[in-house]
């Protein structure tokens, strides 16, 4: 009887035993989880998270010796509260660690870790060719040959491995070249990057590209991608903002683009002042990976990804870019929307395409003046360019403006759905090179904007100094004879004046504590004159360094000749006669890029003359890709006669803008 008894004592010993291993258990898996998660966060609030760490295990050695007295004593009433509080202190540190780890997650997903690129075999849409399968062995394809790019050079190399293809390869230096011959019919088949449309829709001759041509077939493959060599954000840094017109409404799937909109911004974390400077697409800069560094609009920069875009800005400014930030037009829509929409003041009231550059019912109207604005306006905004009063220049101010309202809006988000809505909208459609710790970075500082602000606007604590480049406009004929490159097209470029550049560049260089600022030792001020702001680098006049080839027909040729002394190019004389009737290269192209010129001038027997000049090539002695062309000095304000900069000439008949 007595051991009866005891195996039941024994028993209900074992359930005390079980009950407090089981709610033992419940507590430290919860605060083990709980903890990993306050790891994972990076330099956020280290202080406070050690505090709560030790906390924690204090809490968990409490709750091992209370759970030991009330198992010896048996109280089932305690143990029962004890049960209860223990769920549900374990729930909610469950709850909150789940949480911290999936903000984590989506906050990851913005880091470009890997790029899927795609290439395609395209034809022009007259061809009877509706597959791959349908292509003659007997039929050139073409291709550029730098085989460092992936979608046009690798990807087409290993689509001719795996479909078995035998046509001979025809190689090209750049995709306008091909582009040209397809349209012209000299070759029926070209590799292209697979967003081919959106990056040659803007130019003239291609704006019918989705009509003119069709894909026979597509291949996909994804590279992994360097990311930031982990700057610290305590000191200043440079972003660049990409706003991309895509296809999708996921840039990892889309590796070439158009940079439409671009934002270089300089930000000093110490004193929280910014420098923003909105750089027009059509500026024509060297771009850093153009054969020879040729000169360009630079959203074309963007067509080899934004590395090329990166370095090309790098190259014409002096200033180091750490991180870059791409954002798919689309995907503003859907973030200007997870915000609840936005509110700014409208200068002017417009009306645009939608996000899918829609017109008739899906038009997108705005009235001027204060308005709460949805993601569809907000783009619209951000886009417009065409009416009286808007260029490239208060587009990219009112870019500037929809970006700083964004900021506003997003501070006052306190809503968990609502971040987590804003965080998959920017996982999907905005990619960057920053890693999580960089991004996480980022909480110090909106920390410490937020302590500032309370009820105030970002822009009233975050100095945000807006720059300006000012330039005169060019229509350039592009093409290049040092390497034979370009869409030999006369397109409308904008030149940069290089005061102005120089001014925005000190500043920038003044907010990233790169050089000392120049001190100010007098000021005026008038009472009866109206405050106006100095906006630097807005400027009516200055120098180009720009000359344009002029237009040789019906001049003689002692004056050609002297020209071609003057600036360092040979000449090539054809025919007989006292007048030039053409030349081989049609006015307008960038003399910088002009080494040989051949003028005709009436019928008869062919002449070569070479004037004198100092280390002017042979023809078989051309400048490597490398090497930097001899150009004149004009540091100074150029002529009219010399820079059609100044007073443009009009396209040529026939020749397309861009």
């Amino acid at each position: 009887m007595k051991t009866m008894k005891e195996t039941k004592k024994d028993k209900i010993k074992r359930s005390w035993m079980i009950g407090m291993l089981l709610l033992l258990f419940l507590n430290i898996g919860a605060t083990g989880y709980f903890l990993y998660s306050l790891t994972l966060l990076g330099d956020i609030e280290k202080t406070l998270r050690i505090i709560v760490g030790i906390v924690l295990i204090l809490l968990m050695v409490f709750f091992f010796f209370h759970l030991r007295r009330t198992a010896r004593k048996k109280k089932k009433v305690r143990f029962t509260i004890d049960i209860i509080l223990s769920i549900i202190y374990s729930a909610i540190l469950i709850f909150i660690g789940g949480n911290i780890i999936k903000t984590i997650g989506k906050v990851g997903n913005v880091t470009a870790r890997e790029t899927t690129y795609s290439a395609s075999i395209v034809t022009l849409s007259t061809n009877k060719a509706t597959s791959i399968n349908d292509i003659s062995s007997s039929k050139p394809i073409g291709m550029i040959k730098d085989k460092k790019s992936v979608d046009g050079y690798q990807i087409p190399k290993q689509i001719i491995e795996d479909k078995g293809l035998k046509n001979k390869i025809e190689s090209y230096d750049n995709y306008t070249d091909l582009l040209a011959d397809l349209y012209d019919e000299k070759i029926e088949y070209i590799f292209l990057p697979s967003g081919y449309q959106t990056m040659f829709t803007s130019i003239e001759a291609y704006k019918n590209i989705a009509e003119d041509t069709k894909v026979l077939y597509t291949q996909k493959k994804s590279v992994k991608q360097e990311v930031s060599a982990g700057k610290s954000l305590k000191e200043p840094f440079t972003i660049l903002l990409m706003g991309i017109d895509s296809d999708t409404n996921d840039l990892n799937q889309s590796s070439s683009f158009n940079g439409d909109s671009l934002m270089l911004i300089t930000f000093n974390p110490t004193t929280l002042n910014s420098t923003i400077l909105s750089i027009p697409r059509d500026t024509y800069v060297p771009i850093a990976c153009f054969n020879g560094k040729r000169k360009n609009k630079i959203t074309h920069a963007a067509w080899q990804g934004e590395q090329c875009m990166m370095d090309t800005i790098t190259g014409f400014t002096g200033i180091p870019i750490d991180y870059y930030v791409k954002i798919n037009f689309k995907g503003a829509v859907q973030l200007v929307d997870a915000l609840g929409g936005i509110d700014a003041e409208v200068p002017i009231g417009f009306c645009e395409q939608n996000s899918d550059r829609a017109w008739g019912e899906n038009t997108i109207c705005v009235d001027a003046g204060y308005q709460h604005l949805n993601g569809e306006q907000a783009l619209a905004w951000s886009r417009h360019r065409k009416s009286a009063g808007f260029d490239d220049f208060v587009r990219g101010q009112n870019q500037q403006l929809v970006v700083k309202a964004m900021l506003n809006k997003l501070k006052d988000v306190r809503d968990l759905d609502t971040v987590y809505k804003i965080l998959d909208t920017v996982g999907t459609n905005m990619a960057t090179n920053m890693t999580t710790n960089e991004i996480l970075s980022l909480y110090n500082i909106g920390k410490d904007v937020l302590t500032r602000t309370k009820d105030m606007a970002v822009e009233d604590v975050l100095s945000m100094q807006h720059l300006y480049i000012s330039g005169a406009d060019a229509n350039i004929y592009d093409y290049s004879t040092i390497n034979g490159q370009g869409t030999r097209m006369r397109l409308y470029n904008f030149v940069p004046y290089q005061e102005s550049l120089d001014a925005v560049i000190e500043a920038m260089k003044i907010n990233l504590e790169m050089v000392e600022p120049k001190m100010t030792k007098t000021f005026s001020f008038d009472a009866s004159v109206p405050y106006e702001e100095n906006i630097i680098g807005k400027m009516s006049e200055g120098s180009t360094n720009l000359t344009l080839l002029p237009d040789f027909t019906g001049d003689s040729t002692s004056s050609v000749l002297s020209y071609g002394s003057a600036h360092g190019i040979k000449i090539i004389v054809k025919g007989s006669g006292t007048r030039v009737v053409s030349q081989s290269v049609p006015f307008g192209a960038d003399v910088e890029f002009v080494k040989t010129l051949t003028v005709t001038l009436g019928g008869g027997s062919t002449t070569v003359t070479t004037p004198k000049q100092t280390e002017t090539p042979k023809p078989s002695e051309e400048p490597e890709e490398s090497e930097e062309p001899t150009i004149p000095d004009s540091s100074s304000s150029p002529s009219p006669s010399q820079s059609p900069s100044y007073s443009p000439e009009p396209p040529m008949p026939g020749m397309p803008e861009d």
